[in-house]
């Protein structure tokens, strides 16, 4: 049988990646052995690439290239060898940040930047059973970013306020696939709202 494909998405800030860290503490959630992975992928060529870009001036369009090809090499390497072998797996960001990111970096070359970049992930990507959207307002998040001392070039409100809308959009297109958390409460209210829910969905599956 098929494992299942859970993924955590957000705005930078948002919580999702502590959260994740929590998830892979939780012996209830570890007794189901599933693989925990994220985006970018860390340790190789390709997630080296992006975090490099990131950090960068790099082409928008280039950008979303390097994203994507550790995208791919993420899928061959991690993703699909668990989920064919059975085993659940849990990401720390996937296709969805692609879509809302580059659906705003790409505004001021493409027409329809969102839709562009989902129809050139389909027919080879995986897509999610189950996603946990991080929602938060952007004014939150960049404090937060900035207390950690980290910004990037894809914290500022401006921006956010755009990739937080298209996240949501994402999430009105698929009610059956996303789970939005109103990630402004307290974190261990945020966290065991996850747990108990990826519980839930571990258990049904």
């Amino acid at each position: 049988m098929r494992g299942k494909l859970i993924t955590l998405e957000g705005i930078d800030g948002s919580g999702k990646s502590t959260v994740a860290k929590r998830l892979q503490e939780n012996p209830e959630i570890c007794a189901f052995e599933p693989v925990f992975t994220r985006e970018p992928t860390r340790g190789t060529i390709t997630g080296t690439a992006v975090e490099k870009a990131i950090q960068s001036d790099t082409d928008q369009l280039a950008e979303l290239f390097l994203f994507t090809a550790d995208h791919a090499e993420h899928l061959a390497k991690i993703v699909k060898p668990a989920l064919e072998n059975g085993k659940s797996v849990i990401s720390d960001r996937y296709s969805d940040s692609r879509y809302a990111y580059q659906g705003i970096t790409l505004k001021t070359c493409l027409k329809n930047p969102l839709e562009w970049v989902k129809n050139l992930h389909r027919g080879w990507t995986v897509v999610p059973d189950l996603t946990f959207l991080f929602d938060i307002r952007p004014e939150i998040s960049v404090e937060r970013c900035g207390r950690r001392g980290d910004q990037s070039k894809f914290e500022k409100i401006e921006f956010l306020r755009g990739v937080r809308d298209l996240f949501l959009r994402l999430a009105d297109e698929d009610p059956d696939r996303f789970i939005v958390i109103d990630a402004s409460r307290p974190p261990k209210k945020v966290e065991r709202e996850v747990t108990e829910k990826v519980l839930e969905f571990l258990r049904r599956n």
